[in-house]
C-alpha cells in the first residue's frame, strides 16, 4: 500500500469517527477540565501525562478525531474521574 493510499485511508477513518460523534461533542470542555484537574499548563503537558503524541490531542481538540476507548481509559486513570463523568464532559453544551 502506498503512502498516498494510507493517508487516504486514515482520512476516511477520521471522517467515519467524526460522523459517529454525537452532535453535542465538545472536546475542549473535556480537555480543559483535565488540564485544570491535573494542574497542568497546556495541551503539551496533558500529552506527557496521558502518554500520547501531541497530534492526538490536537486532532481531538479540533474535532478531527474522536476520543477513543484507550485514551478515555488513560484520562480516567490519570484524573480519577469516572468514565461517565468524562463522557458527560465531552457532551457538555457550550453557552
Amino acid at each position: 500500500m502506498s503512502v498516498r493510499q494510507k493517508k487516504l485511508e486514515l482520512i476516511e477513518a477520521m471522517n467515519r469517527a467524526r460522523a459517529m460523534e454525537p452532535p453535542s461533542f465538545v472536546p475542549n470542555k473535556l480537555l480543559d477540565t483535565l488540564i485544570e484537574r491535573l494542574n497542568l499548563k497546556n495541551d503539551a503537558e496533558l500529552c506527557r501525562v496521558l502518554e500520547v503524541q501531541p497530534p492526538i490531542i490536537s486532532k481531538i481538540r479540533h474535532r478531527k478525531l474522536a476520543v477513543g476507548a484507550t485514551i478515555l481509559l488513560r484520562m480516567h486513570e490519570k484524573s480519577e474521574l469516572s468514565i461517565r463523568e468524562l463522557k458527560e464532559l465531552s457532551n457538555a453544551s457550550v453557552h
